[in-house]
């Protein structure tokens, strides 16, 4: 089921304070004031923890500051929207069960751009799992000289690091904000070893609905469609025509997630509470067709993340 991000308007907040609060006070004494009106005020508008919980997946090029030259900076973003653009297209080809709920444009409106990279904003954790796979085939298909290729020997290889993250997210203006954010963003900094690195809530939400992430290269549509977010509302009657192509109808392991490992490697602050980390790697073998030639078809299989077990 997929749950609206949860918006709190100026408007709205700035009356509860005219109702609540004086904007500005002078005194010749000052004194603190009571103000348990207004923090019920804003504590019922807010309403914090019945703000839905939203999958975060960030990702950063590495060393896009140092370790390109300046024409290649300016392409930079550039390359990054195509390989954005290729991958939605790439998770409608290949989950449209999945991703039933979005269209190009809701996946651009939810996407937090850093310049080398940025942040999506989905309703689970799958959801930013089968998008960091698919961007990674993208890259990988671009690093082997087969996206672009005299674009890419301008530019060079360009390698990710990735973070997925599940907790409040919420919206104010025309941005985001919330712990999955924070999170994310704090996983990125800390890891400079180009790995996919979740945090303990993800690796909860697979643990939960699909007995643990090592599961993913064995489980069929037939569990993806009992999870409990992507039964309501969602139509199965489209995989009677469109399979997914990762998670078939029978168990497998020569196609689509042939191998995933789950290691905890630390631990980092959050407030006032420590967040575990985990090191996730897949391997993924998917076929790709160009769509400017469909004749033209090949097989990659890639890694998402490393086995690097380094600290975080």
């Amino acid at each position: 089921m997929s749950i609206p991000i949860k918006a709190l308007d100026y408007e709205e907040i700035k009356n509860i304070l005219t109702e609540k609060d004086h904007r500005v006070i002078f005194r010749k004494t000052n004194i603190i004031p009571d103000d348990e009106d207004l923090y019920q005020a804003l504590n019922q508008y807010v309403n914090y923890e019945n703000i839905p919980n939203k999958s975060v997946l960030g990702l950063d090029i590495y060393q896009y500051s140092t370790g390109y030259g300046v024409l290649e900076q300016a392409l930079i973003p550039f390359l990054f929207r195509r390989f954005m653009e290729t991958t939605i297209d790439q998770c409608f080809a290949n989950h449209k069960y999945i991703f039933q709920k979005y269209d190009p444009q809701k996946i651009k409106d939810h996407f937090i751009s850093t310049g080398d990279g940025g942040f999506f904003i989905f309703d689970t954790p799958l959801h930013s799992l089968l998008f960091a796979i698919n961007f990674a085939v993208v890259l990988r298909v671009y690093n082997a000289f087969h996206f672009y290729p005299k674009l890419r020997r301008i530019i060079g290889s360009i390698n990710l690091r990735y973070a997925i993250t599940y907790d409040k997210v919420y919206q104010f203006g025309d941005n985001y904000f919330g712990r999955a954010l924070i999170n994310n963003a704090r996983i990125l900094q800390r890891d400079n070893l180009n790995r996919c690195l979740i945090d303990q809530n993800v690796n909860a939400w697979f643990l939960v609905n699909i007995g643990g992430i090592e599961n993913l290269q064995v489980i069929t549509t037939s569990e993806i469609c009992n999870i409990h977010e992507f039964i309501e509302d969602y139509d199965s009657s489209i995989l009677d025509e469109e399979s997914d192509e990762i998670f078939g109808i029978i168990e497998k392991r020569t196609y689509g997630i042939i191998n995933s490992d789950i290691l905890k490697i630390g631990k980092i602050q959050s407030k006032y509470t420590e967040l575990n980390i985990y090191l996730l790697h897949l391997q993924v073998s998917l076929k790709l067709v160009n769509d400017d030639d469909p004749e033209q078809k090949k097989v990659f299989t890639i890694s998402l993340g490393n086995l690097n077990t380094a600290g975080i």
